[in-house]
């Protein structure tokens, strides 16, 4: 099939951009640049096209507990909310990724998992969603991918057309596209799902040696989901399901709690693990790097004032306490961007004093003045000075974390490992831990959902994308979508759809 030519993408400023895919990096396996002006561009300005509710997870509620350390896991980090014995207050927010603030609770989403640590070295935020992975792993295609999610320009409607062309024409987002269409895809409650940070950090301990970790809490309630068509209903029935049962579960003191685990990988065995470690598409096979049990959070509280609480709270990946670093993860590092730069657009450039977000110790900052400004500054108001300001203690925190990367500055895809690919993980997903009731929801999920508006030549994209994921599962798509728009016969469907045969004229 052929693609007609199009007009050259640029930036706002009429530019030709070298690649929509791929950030500047230092080498393959580097980190990216922030003379990368055309991604913070993008990322920017996808920050401010929508006010004042969230741009992603708009729609969302939360909560307030605790998390204790039930396990020693001091030997691979030294941050304080780790060692043995702590117990740490936070705050967390549940939400869908695609809908409005008013969209229903069930429909088929992503659920994110963000928490707040209030730790005594200071704020420590994880975010993540109900899923181990994510649909794209350069931070260049992640502002085209929500669009996709979300409206049209022309008539502000939904359209499966839209993300079945993303999808299709972005082959390493398979991996979550087979989460999404199984039954994770819509948890019965928050409190029945699971949470990943997804991305791959480091920990450091008191003899600086770094490792790489990836977080998964696992609900103690035990995993429910709904059907498509529960959901359907619940949604008529009920449109803030998710919101009011986690309320009331906790105002009637039956506390969910999760329990935290983390796979550790390390340090060395980057380099030549089977699956690059830092790709947001790929898991660690429990197989290779067990789970190692951490601790427990538990939420014992509701809020008061849910604006002031939940929609107010701001979570930004970059509040890294000591013993805690990120990784070369791609995704992860523009996050350390944008999430805060997100909050600056939405809640103003003090959004840290704001009280739920402001940490339990105290702060010692440079930063002045500004709109909503809280906390009081005192001279001196500038570093270095010779008048009794904070300075850096560089004996204790001097160690920043590291890993070594060299080449020249490109844009281009990460380096593949011996088994990566866009289709093995999420094929193994299908035929290996999906039971047969379980794959035939995801038959039943995907051939409803491309039902709804998908067009040619995407609908023919649909078919070889799931094939390509699992021949038998896409040969079982494509029938179903097909008997269900009345085109038994292949000859008589060729004939019924000018569109496909008018594509396959042309191709």
């Amino acid at each position: 099939m052929t693609r007609s030519k199009q007009a050259p993408t640029t930036t706002d400023a009429g530019i030709p951009v070298e690649s929509d895919e791929h950030s500047l990096t230092v080498g393959p396996g580097g980190p990216i640049l922030l003379q990368d002006a055309y991604l913070i561009e993008q990322m920017a300005q996808f920050n401010r096209e929508r006010i004042p509710e969230r741009q992603p997870h708009a729609k969302g509620s939360g909560a307030f507990g605790r998390f204790e350390v039930t396990n020693d896991v001091s030997r691979y980090t030294k941050a304080a909310l780790f060692q043995p014995g702590t117990m740490t207050e936070l705050s967390i927010r549940f939400s869908t990724v695609a809908g409005e603030r008013g969209s229903p609770d069930t429909w088929r989403d992503p659920r994110g998992f963000a928490i707040k640590f209030y730790t005594s070295e200071g704020n420590y935020d994880m975010v993540g969603n109900n899923t181990p992975v994510f649909f794209v792993k350069d931070p260049m295609k992640f502002q085209h991918f929500i669009r996709s999610q979300k409206r049209r320009a022309d008539n502000n409607l939904r359209d499966h057309d839209m993300q079945w062309d993303f999808w299709t024409l972005s082959p390493e987002s398979a991996h979550q596209v087979t989460w999404l269409m199984g039954d994770r895809g819509i948890p019965r409650t928050w409190r029945h799902m699971n949470g990943y940070t997804s991305h791959t950090y480091m920990w450091i301990n008191e003899a600086g040696e770094e490792v790489w970790v990836k977080y998964h809490f696992k609900t103690d309630q035990g995993i429910q989901f709904f059907t498509q068509h529960e959901a359907d209903q619940m949604a008529a029935v009920d449109t803030d399901y998710h919101m009011r049962d986690l309320f009331e579960h906790i105002r009637d003191g039956d506390y969910p709690s999760w329990t935290l685990y983390v796979q550790v990988m390390p340090f060395d065995d980057a380099k030549t693990y089977r699956f690059n470690p830092f790709d947001l598409t790929k898991v660690w096979p429990h197989g290779d790097y067990p789970l190692i049990e951490v601790g427990r959070m538990t939420l014992d509280r509701n809020p008061t004032d849910n604006h002031t609480e939940i929609e107010q709270l701001a979570f930004q990946p970059n509040n890294l306490v000591p013993g805690i670093g990120p990784s070369p993860d791609r995704m992860l590092l523009a996050r350390l961007f944008s999430y805060a730069d997100a909050h600056r657009a939405r809640l103003g450039a003090n959004y840290q004093q704001i009280p739920v977000n402001a940490p339990v110790v105290p702060v010692h900052s440079y930063s002045k003045d500004g709109a909503m400004r809280i906390n009081k500054v005192s001279d001196p108001v500038y570093a270095p000075n010779s008048y009794g300001g904070p300075a850096a203690d560089v004996q204790r925190y001097g160690q920043v974390p590291s890993w070594y990367t060299d080449g020249d500055i490109m844009r281009t895809a990460y380096v593949d490992h011996a088994e990566d690919d866009d289709w093995g993980q999420p094929g193994t997903l299908v035929r290996e831990v999906l039971d047969d009731a379980a794959r035939e929801r995801l038959v039943d999920n995907v051939v409803g959902h491309l039902l709804n508006s998908v067009s040619e030549p995407v609908l023919e994209r649909a078919f070889e994308y799931w094939r390509n994921i699992d021949k038998s599962i896409g040969e079982r798509i494509e029938a179903g979508v097909r008997a269900k728009a009345g085109e038994k016969d292949p000859k008589a469907a060729e004939q019924a759809n000018p569109a496909r045969e008018s594509m396959r004229a042309k191709t």
